[in-house]
């Protein structure tokens, strides 16, 4: 008599949200190994889509509506983010949607249809000359490493560079005699950018007396230009966190960051006339649009060409 074996259970299929899941993986692993973008930009993708997976709360992408993606801006609203991380997490979703195009989960990108709406421009916040000048000397010699951090602050202002890229900046990408850096952004573009006599002073300060000290720390990490007090590469993080320590020495906005510096950089070179395009070869924009922003923040300059040139001013 024939024993009956049962029948193996077949596997249970991926839920909605095992599959989506699986796609954000993809998409991800496409980004690093195709696109070639950086690490910070791959972190902001993942950190906008984890919330977009949070509101999606296990429904099926592809059976998602206009309507549907609009309750999801919508629902973005009432999180109280600001209007430019808002259009960044729309951005997020319409480069994965693309994504999910090429492999064929979708046939129509509804997320390009969610343009980033006019309320959710602003223009950035910059700091007045005077600030920024009363910033650059706040270190003093009783805090620790204040040529460091000196440097740190004059680096950050004279190149309008991102944290993230003065963080990674090496010894050889800083040319002081020449009066230029040469420093890698996003999707590892290098770019250089000039350096002013007072960043140029402030940095050979700082490797005359303070880098060799920090460097002996940790003699296996030599390469990198601004060192922590442990004499390994001085992390983004900690390069906001003396920011801010400097700026409410001076009474500047708690909303203070390196991009606070990057976006004075900017509006400055363009309210003393530079042009346009040499800001945005300096600043690392891919699209000019991107600059453009910058001749919105300071109508003092707008108001100074209309009374020069206007006749009846």
């Amino acid at each position: 008599m024939r024993t009956l074996r049962p029948r193996p259970i077949p596997p249970k299929p991926p839920t909605a949200a095992q599959t989506a899941r699986s796609w954000l993986v993809g998409f991800l692993e496409y980004a690093a190994g195709e696109c070639h973008l950086a690490d910070n930009t791959l972190a902001a993708y993942r950190r906008d889509l984890d919330r977009f997976f949070l509101w999606l709360n296990g429904r099926s992408i592809p059976e998602l509506s206009i309507r549907d993606l609009a309750d999801y801006a919508t629902w973005l609203h009432a999180q109280s983010l600001g209007p430019a991380t808002l259009a960044r997490h729309l951005v997020s979703l319409r480069v994965f949607f693309r994504y999910l195009q090429l492999e064929g989960v979708l046939q129509d990108n509804r997320a390009e249809l969610l343009g980033s709406q006019k309320l959710w421009e602003r223009v950035p916040k910059v700091l007045s000359p005077q600030q920024v000048d009363r910033l650059m000397e706040s270190p003093r010699p009783h805090d620790p490493f204040w040529r460091r951090d000196q440097a740190l602050l004059e680096l950050l202002y004279a190149t309008g560079c991102r944290a993230s890229e003065i963080s990674h900046l090496e010894l050889r990408d800083v040319h002081l005699d020449e009066g230029f850096c040469r420093c890698r952004g996003k999707g590892n573009k290098e770019r250089v950018v000039p350096l002013g006599q007072r960043a140029a002073d402030a940095v050979h300060a700082y490797l005359a007396y303070e880098r060799g000290q920090l460097a002996a720390r940790a003699p296996s990490d030599p390469l990198w230009l601004l060192l922590s007090y442990r004499g390994r590469r001085l992390r983004r993080e900690r390069i906001w966190e003396l920011l801010k320590h400097y700026a409410r020495r001076i009474g500047a906005p708690s909303a203070i960051s390196p991009h606070t510096l990057r976006h004075s950089f900017a509006t400055h070179l363009l309210a003393g006339g530079a042009d346009l395009r040499l800001v945005q070869e300096m600043l690392g924009h891919a699209s000019i649009a991107t600059t453009q922003i910058y001749t919105h923040v300071d109508a003092s300059r707008l108001k100074a060409v209309h009374k020069r040139f206007h006749p009846r001013a």
